[in-house]
Formats: structure tokens, sequence, C-alpha cells
């Protein structure tokens, strides 16, 4: 008997865990953190600790496993990419399980770093997998395990395949359809098929602009907004500063090489920015990691900056702060609490959009509120979504054709478009699409 027990992100956006039990087995999918959660969490708490961490509704309810009995019979906690959301809470949750933590290189140096800025570390095994390769998790079963390749905003993120005597359980969190990648493979689509002949139970799957008609475009188009912006303004004599996500590594890989071509020094300013490409760097995927500066530190943040705003055509900044962060780059600028004055000579690039939070949607329009009263030139949303919409998920239940349909990754309203479209597509509700809620367990038939 399969078993799916939908644990976090199924009722917001964030703090995605689900939990695969075959058998006298557990298999964990994911273990990230609620964002919004965590805003300004290094002022109040440097070193948070998973109590804290807990009571503040950061993390998912997997004490669920506990009350389940369940807890002993967690073999492995798979991670699908690096992103936070679905990261983030490994480092607390995982001491408690007798279990690996197994997922793709950069996300496992990803998680070595945050480890390494909480002055932790967990004891559990940590197993690196290249993307397209596979592991045996061993329970009371063996269980092979693939890490299949897909495109997100994040490099080596994965689809993960379990292979189970009743068949496969895929979860696809998170994933777009981009065929021209800026760095990095285009989705395995070739095992994907053959995964689909062999046969899918169960699909849980990302459904965060499931209601958006569309189908989101190539990491490409991204390039090309920013090219737009970067060269067919009067930027020779400006201040350029520029905010991304910083787990974006393509991203940032075109902001480089854009910033080398204007003739400007490239800096990194921020302590996510140092983290996500000194992973990178890792493992050999940030190509471009030589031709940037990248400062963490306040002193010389505070340093640089004066030489910065001493002569800003001479350097293209890159900063964290794209959600209006409290403490993050862009709104220490925007609050004169840097030494970098903006003036209406800059210009302001969101290589970004702003995630659909009640918090996150207040703390940008405060800061972009600030930012106006310097006259600064806003560039806004010069981005691509790292999620597929309505039509890259209609491709995809074509391209996979599962038993079983589990929407994910998003409130109500976003899981229930999920299901509509499937139902669109001849599924029928409660019966091999199901819309779940946190702390719920569907049995496989």
């Amino acid at each position: 008997m399969l078993k799916l027990h939908t644990i976090g992100g199924y009722d917001e956006v964030g703090k995605n865990m689900t939990a695969l039990e075959s058998g006298d087995d557990v298999l964990l999918f994911d273990a990230g953190i609620f964002l919004p959660a965590v805003v300004g969490v290094q002022e109040r708490e440097k070193n948070p600790t998973e109590k804290w961490m807990r009571e503040i509704g950061a993390l998912p309810d997997d004490l669920y496993l506990d009350r389940k009995g369940l807890r002993s019979k967690v073999r492995s906690i798979l991670v699908s990419h690096a992103h936070l959301d679905h990261i983030g809470g490994v480092q607390y949750i995982a001491p408690r399980y007798n279990a690996s933590v197994a997922a793709p290189q950069f996300t496992i140096e990803v998680l070595k770093k945050l480890m390494e800025d909480n002055q932790g570390e967990i004891q559990n095994p940590l197993i690196s997998v290249k993307p397209d390769n596979s592991i045996i998790v061993k329970g009371k079963e063996n269980y092979k395990v693939e890490f299949v390749n897909i495109t997100h905003s994040t490099i080596q993120s994965t689809m993960i395949a379990v292979h189970t005597k009743e068949g496969i359980v895929l979860y696809a969190n998170d994933y777009k359809f981009d065929n021209s990648p800026i760095l990095g493979d285009k989705p395995n689509y070739k095992r994907l098929k053959q995964l689909s002949k062999i046969g899918i139970k169960a699909l849980v799957v990302d459904c965060l602009y499931a209601p958006d008609d569309r189908k989101t475009p190539s990491e490409k188009i991204a390039r090309g907004l920013l090219e737009d912006v970067l060269f067919t303004t009067e930027n020779y004599k400006s201040g350029i500063v520029v905010t991304t996500f910083s787990s974006h590594i393509a991203r940032l890989k075109s902001i480089t090489e854009f910033g080398n071509k204007l003739g400007r020094e490239v800096l990194f300013l921020g302590r996510s920015l140092n983290k996500y490409v000194s992973a990178a760097d890792r493992i050999g995927k940030a190509p471009f990691s030589k031709q940037v500066q990248m400062v963490k530190y306040r002193r010389q943040m505070d340093n640089m900056l004066k030489r910065v705003n001493a002569n800003k055509r001479k350097y293209l900044v890159v900063c964290t702060g794209h959600q209006g962060e409290p403490g993050a780059i862009l709104d220490r600028m925007s609050r004169s609490q840097l030494p970098y004055r903006l003036s209406s000579d800059d210009h302001v690039i969101f290589s970004s959009k702003t995630i659909p939070t009640p918090v996150n949607v207040e703390s940008r329009a405060q800061l972009e509120k600030r930012l106006k009263k310097f006259n600064v030139r806003i560039f806004d949303n010069v981005h691509v979504s790292g999620h597929g919409g309505r039509e890259d998920l209609r491709d995809l239940i074509k391209l996979t054709r599962p038993e079983n349909i589990i929407p994910s990754h998003g409130d109500w309203k976003k899981t229930k478009a999920g299901m509509d479209l499937a139902i669109e597509m001849g599924y029928k509700k409660n019966y091999n699409v199901h819309l779940m809620a946190n702390g719920k367990s569907l049995v496989l038939k």
C-alpha cells in the first residue's frame, strides 16, 4: 500500500514537505521553510533553534509523523533543489530522523553553507547526486530514487522519481520547460517519457501559477530584457544597481556578462549572494565568479560603497533586497544607512518578481515608496518566472500520464486551479485528482 501525507505547502506558498509511506518505510520529499515568517530573522535571532523556528511558524509540521507513529520509519529526506522553501528546514528537521539527506550537488553545497551560517551541523549522512542519476534508499525494502533534471530558477533543479512495487511516485516541485537555458541542460523529456511507460502512480505537482493562462518563457527572454534595459538607456554616467534572487545563478551570469560588456566592475553585495555563488563555485557551476568581486562583511562593504559612490559610472552593483526584506542591502540603501547615496541619475533594476504573499507585497511596496523619494529610475519585473503556468502543467500531465494527480505548492486557489485543469483533461475529483491540505493523508489505490 502506498500512502501520501501532505505535511506542508498545501495551504500556503512555502514550507514544502510531503511524505511517501510504502509498507514499513517513509521517504520525505523536501523540508522547506515559510519565508514570510523569517523576514528579518537575523535581526531577531542570530542562530535560530528548531524550537524557535517552530514557534514562529517557519517549519512544516513534521510532528504529524510522530502523531501517526511514522517517525521511526523515515529512511531518507529527498530534496529537489536549493530554494529555501524546499531546503531551508533541513538543518532543523533532519536531526529528528535516523535518515540520510539526498539532493543534487548544488543543493548539498547550499545546505552546508546554511549550516555554516547558523554555526550548526547535522549528523545525518549527506548524499550528493548529479542530476539525471539515481541512488538506492534502503529500508525494509530498497527503493530506486532518480533525480531527473528539470529547469527552474536555480541550477540543478530536479524532479524526484521514487520507484516502488506499486509504481513510480513523481515529485515535481518546482519546474518549468525551458528549452534554451542560459546555464545547465534542458529538461530530460526522454527520461520523463520512459518513466511514463513504466507507470507513474502519482504526480505531486507545483501549481503556483496554475491559475495563469500561459506557458512560462525561457530564461533567454529574461536575458534579453536585461540587455534592453542595460544597453538602451542613457546609463553611461548613471549608477546601476541590480537586485535579483541570490540563488538564480543563470541570471547572475547574464548580469555579470553585461556588466563586463559595459566596461564596469561588477560587485556582488550581501551574504546571501556570497552563499549561493560560493556553493555554485564549489561544484564548478559559477563560470563568472572570477569576474566579480563579492563583498559580505559590513566594514568591507562600507569602504567599497564609498568608492562606488565617488565614481558610480565605473561600477555595476548587484545586491540583495528585491523583496524589500528588512536589513537587505537595497533596503538599507533606501533608508540612507549605507555610504551609497541614491540620486536621480541612478538606475535601480528589479530582475525579479514579488513573491505573492501579503508580507512580501507590502514590504516591496514600502521599498519602492522610499526609492521614489530619491527620484531614481526604477525598472521593475525584468524577469521571467521559474514556475510553469497552466499550459506547462497541461504539457507535464500529457508527458507523464500519471494515474493520480496531487496539486501542491500553493494555497487553495492555486491548487484548485491545478485540479480544475486535471478535470478538464479527463481526471475525476477525489478519484484520481486529489485536492489536499496540510496534515492530511491519501491512500493511492
